[in-house]
């Protein structure tokens, strides 16, 4: 297993009227990220808030393409980001013990955080697919470049890890600096991670190792 150092290339907010940060995802021109009462919209380049979606947003926050999903409590949320509205809604597998959130090819990948465990569901029916089973409490989930990374927050320490998708095994994992907690995790889809700081109000950019 390979450890190292993460690079943080940029922090934005803290933002107005958003005291924490959990769930975090990006559509290819904001980030996007759940705030409890609201999901919030940031430019990435200039840093600065853009709009917000008025939904309850407690944890994971993940986009598939066209509509966002948000853990609510015991629920997952399907949000047309045009409108606002909720189109659909589907049971969390965690019955709200739920953390991360991730699309990839067509499915949700849901971090379990005290049961430190990572299920792929079926978004139509929230059935669960497949469970891997992780040693630390899982806070975020993301794909990227078709490697499964997830987030840790434990004891005040927080990584990042690229565990394989099959086995759970860890294949590398890049270390948060000590008090840097994660609370949400998704990839740009090229060099960068963005990590919710919780309580911090903050998004942390970090740079993704390249792809082996």
């Amino acid at each position: 297993m390979k450890k190292s150092a993460a690079e943080i290339l940029r922090e934005y907010g803290p933002f107005p009227g958003a005291d924490r940060v959990g769930g975090v995802t990006y559509d290819g021109q904001q980030i996007w990220f759940a705030s409890g009462d609201k999901i919030n919209a940031v430019d990435p380049a200039s840093g600065q808030p853009v709009g917000t979606i008025d939904v309850a947003a407690h944890a994971g926050t993940a986009f598939d393409g066209e509509y966002l999903f948000q853990i609510a409590e015991a629920r997952i949320e399907k949000i047309d980001p045009k409108t606002g509205k909720i189109v659909a809604t589907i049971p969390a597998p965690g019955g709200g013990g739920d953390s991360g959130l991730t699309w990839a090819e067509g499915t949700l990948w849901v971090g379990q955080y005290r049961d430190r465990k990572i299920h792929q569901i079926d978004p139509q029916t929230g059935k669960i697919l497949r469970t891997i089973e992780s040693n630390r409490f899982v806070t975020g989930v993301s794909w990227a470049d078709g490697e499964l990374w997830h987030a840790t927050w434990e004891n005040e320490q927080s990584e990042l890890r690229h565990i394989d998708a099959q086995t759970g095994e860890v294949i590398e994992t890049l270390e948060m600096p000590a008090g840097l907690t994660i609370s949400g995790l998704e990839s740009d889809g090229k060099d960068r991670f963005f990590c919710g700081g919780g309580s911090s109000g903050k998004i942390r950019a970090v740079r993704k190792p390249k792809s082996r």
